[in-house]
């Protein structure tokens, strides 16, 4: 995606109402740019003694009009405007949201949850008041100052003498060339601190619980601090640099106006131009004096939006790293699954999370895999739902390379229920229905008693009604383990899996929840990663891994009789549990 696409085609899409737009605004100017004309002829009049109480009454009511002309014109050409800047933003922020669904895991990994943010809040922000502001402020200087220029001369106020009061004008555009490219550095390196403040305010929120249980509050005070005196370094270098530009501009004006008085006024004495004229000209170069700031606005504010849009670009640029094949077919409806040679690295690692898998699970079969902290057992399920693409010809469901399987049919088929199932900051009802929100409230409650959390949310006084708050805080975390649960089971999909998605639950509770998903999905495929033997000794096959390789596989009595990694762990448990 090029620089300019953004703003060209959102441009080129709403053009009749930036055309209409900017001729309001023209004409506004027009209007504008004939008072001081009219006031100098007001005065030759009156010097002249040849105006009557008449002539009065008619040199207010055309003042009146030329301000109300003014007013409507340009207030109707501003909201225009800035109607167009609104409904930019809205889309470019719908735009982002979009793209970052399409995004890998692997994407965010690399980049910060708190960098995504600003972009779709102060990058777009300020991408949009350069083309809301921007084009509001260019139009009127640029068609106001040569309205004024227009103006002089019909005012016949000699060519020489206008050239003369405006030659100082001329520095302007030096003046961008020097401080513009300073200025966009600068604002560039604003737009990224910020970016680094919002990850961290959202990474310290995120964590306050920790920070207050650690009693660490000053340190995090003291990093949170780090992040805002940078950001604080950063806008004082901005605002010196722009804040001499903006001060050089409006004095080329003043110096501008300093001639005419000079010039203008000899000539007046000379008799050569009317006094008329030369209140004309200087109320016409202190009218141009604001088209001359308004520039400097405009640069600065361009300056400013351009590493934003630099940015906003990159985003809206950016490749899904896991994308449909070409001819990607639906999923088959209870497919078993195929993995042969299964060799798996993340990108940047050179170690293989997964080296040599070989399993076969029948449509219908429970599996449960066990094995410690990284031995690959997540990795597994990622590879499964296409979070990152396992290598071609290695993963198969329903005898379709997974690869061309499309996602939306993989995922929508697959129930998934990490560990730290995340629940969103609404109705317990609507984090249950997360998949179907239409799903009836005797369905929702249905599955929460399969989850065995019916009864706790009962006892809420709104009941599945009730609110949660920021990742389900209200929620001790085995309530929220076993509401994910149920918003897995809502799901009913082909292939369940539970990613280690009953380790806060005790084991009473788990062993309920495992008669429950037992009766209910035995014509299901169900995958059960767990710690707990307990949550796996009933499956049809049981894995083992180890450093990423499957080192026993069997059903729990025929793992027992091995001595191995199963048994060992089997036994430590039982111990545990005794103890």
């Amino acid at each position: 995606m090029k620089d300019r696409s953004i703003l060209t085609d959102y441009v080129q899409k709403h053009w009749r109402y930036y055309l209409l737009a900017v001729s309001l605004i023209i004409l506004s100017n027009i209007g504008q740019a004939a008072i001081p004309r009219v006031l100098g002829q007001f005065t030759d009049a009156l010097l002249n003694g040849g105006i009557q109480y008449q002539m009065i009454i008619e040199y207010s009511l055309i003042l009146a009009g030329i301000g109300i002309m003014y007013n409507l014109f340009f207030g109707a050409g501003q909201f225009t405007v800035m109607r167009l800047g609104r409904k930019f933003e809205f889309e470019m922020r719908q735009s982002l949201f979009s793209k970052f669904s399409t995004l890998s895991e692997y994407y965010f990994s690399k980049q910060g949850t708190g960098k995504l943010l600003s972009s779709m809040t102060n990058d777009v922000n300020s991408v949009r008041e350069s083309i809301s502001n921007g084009v509001t402020m260019t139009t009127n200087a640029i068609f106001l100052f040569l309205s004024c220029i227009v103006m002089m001369l019909l005012s016949h106020i000699p060519l020489y003498l206008i050239l003369v009061s405006v030659v100082p004008m001329v520095g302007i555009p030096f003046l961008v060339i020097y401080f513009g490219p300073r200025i966009r550095k600068r604002s560039q390196n604003v737009q990224e601190s910020l970016a680094v403040m919002t990850e961290s305010a959202e990474e310290q929120l995120s964590g306050i619980r920790v920070t207050k249980t650690f009693a660490i509050e000053p340190t995090a005070r003291q990093r949170f601090g780090t992040t805002v005196n940078h950001i604080r370094d950063n806008q004082l270098h901005l605002v010196r640099m722009s804040s001499l530009f903006q001060a050089a501009v409006p004095f080329l004006g003043a110096l501008s106006l300093v001639i005419s008085l000079l010039y203008g006024g000899y000539l007046t004495i000379q008799g050569t131009i009317t006094i008329g004229n030369f209140i004309a000209l200087t109320l016409y170069l202190r009218i141009m004096s604001g088209p001359l700031q308004q520039i400097g606005n405009v640069i600065n504010m361009m300056q400013r939006s351009g590493a934003s849009l630099d940015r906003v670009n990159r985003l809206l640029a950016e490749k899904p790293d896991i994308e449909d094949h070409p001819d990607a077919q639906p999923l088959a409806s209870t497919p078993d699954l195929k993995i042969e040679h299964l060799s798996f690295a993340y990108p940047g690692s050179e170690r293989y999370a997964l080296s040599d898998i070989n399993l076969h699970i029948e449509a219908g079969q429970t599996v449960g895999i066990v094995g410690k902290t990284g031995s690959g057992k997540s990795t597994l399920v990622k590879l499964l739902l296409r979070l990152y693409d396992p290598p071609e010809n290695t993963v198969w469901l329903g005898g379709t390379d997974i690869r061309q399987i499309s996602l939306q049919s993989l995922r929508s088929r697959i129930a998934y229920v990490p560990q730290d199932g995340f629940l969103f900051s609404t109705t317990i009802r609507d984090n249950i229905a997360f998949s179907d929100r239409n799903t009836p409230l005797e369905k929702v409650e249905d599955h929460a008693r399969q989850a065995m959390i019916y009864e706790p949310i009962s006892n809420f006084p709104e009941g599945f009604d009730t609110k949660l708050g920021e990742r389900g805080i209200t929620l001790s975390g085995g309530q929220r383990q076993r509401t994910s649960l149920a918003r897995g089971l809502v799901k009913k999909g082909p292939i369940l899996i539970l990613d280690d998605s009953m380790s806060a639950v005790d084991a009473v509770t788990e062993t309920g929840i495992l008669n429950n998903l037992i009766r209910e999905r035995d014509q299901y495929t169900n995958l059960i990663i767990s710690h707990r033997i307990s949550a796996v000794k009933h499956a049809d096959l049981i894995i083992v891994l180890d450093e990423g390789t499957i080192v026993q596989q069997g059903t729990h009595q025929q793992l027992l009789q091995q001595q191995g990694i199963y048994s060992s762990l089997y036994q430590l448990q039982e111990e545990g549990l005794r103890a």
